[in-house]
């Protein structure tokens, strides 16, 4: 990604923060004019680098950033993540409408803290403002944004998941990991590999999220039934929030039975940007 875009992708995520909180504080029914007039700036640049973002117009996105779209989503866009098993939307999984390839590391290994593991590490922008991405020779292991939380500690958040591996920036060796990540213009690019780090508890849990479609969402509580553990609804939601690979592993999808959005880690912002933006894509 040249300088020039990673300075457009991230002032686009800006762009969005401020029109969640502005519609938050009641925008909802502003017009295009009004919402432009907030952000100081013209309506016809507003308007345009705005759907350059969301693929859809500004007046399109609002109702998507509604604070009730957790509620429409499940009304309209539930899956009990059985029926995506039947559908096949399972097994290596389905993921952004590409088919990736991931593995998990053993659970011995896991429980060394990432001893004798070389984790690379580098800095690049995404739709949802500066994404750290760290990945092993066999794949990405991490994605943390740093937009709400902050570089200094989306770093030492993600280095602390592997106390005792070894940790390398080589932004150039991973770049086309990033690409494949968050491919941009419509360029679907290459399937990314994901290796995946983890307890086995939480490694099942995040097989589950992985086959959500994009665009769709669920519950802690079909994550729990479908995993075999209906009664672990609170442990699933810790594992959710443990995903060492957000959007990729998409724990963004994952609400609370009663509608509510739940936490998430880099940010409530950068989730219900994330949501808005998938149900943007897919509308």
């Amino acid at each position: 990604m040249n300088a020039m875009a990673e300075i457009e992708t991230g002032y686009h995520y800006q762009l969005m923060r401020r029109a969640i909180d502005l519609i938050d504080a009641g925008g909802r029914d502003m017009s295009l004019e009004e919402i432009a007039g907030q952000m100081h700036m013209s309506p016809a640049h507003f308007q345009r680098i705005f759907s350059r973002w969301a693929g859809v117009s500004p007046k399109r996105y609002q109702q998507w950033l509604a604070l009730d779209h957790a509620k429409d989503l499940l009304a309209t866009r539930h899956t009990t993540l059985e029926t995506a098993d039947r559908v096949g939307l399972s097994g290596s999984g389905r993921l952004h409408d590409l088919f990736v390839r991931w593995e998990a590391m053993s659970p011995g290994d896991y429980a060394k803290g990432g001893v004798g593991l070389t984790i690379l590490w580098g800095w690049f922008e995404s739709p949802f403002g500066p994404a750290l991405i760290m990945g092993t020779e066999k794949g990405i292991c991490g994605i943390g944004f740093a937009a709400e939380t902050g570089a200094e500690d989306t770093m030492a958040d993600l280095k602390s998941r592997w106390p005792r591996a070894t940790f390398i920036e080589d932004a150039a060796t991973l770049a086309p990991l990033a690409a494949a990540a968050f491919p941009r213009d419509g360029d679907s690019g290459a399937a990314p590999q994901l290796f995946l780090i983890g307890a086995p508890f939480q490694i099942k849990v995040w097989e589950a999220l992985l086959t959500i479609p994009t665009g769709q969402v669920t519950t802690y509580s079909d994550i729990a039934r479908v995993i075999g553990s209906p009664k672990a609804v609170r442990a699933v939601g810790t594992a959710v929030g443990r995903n060492p690979i957000s959007w990729l592993i998409p724990c963004h999808r994952a609400l609370r039975k009663s509608g509510g959005l739940g936490g998430y880690h880099w940010g409530l912002p950068v989730k219900r940007a994330m949501l808005a933006w998938e149900a943007a894509e897919t509308a």
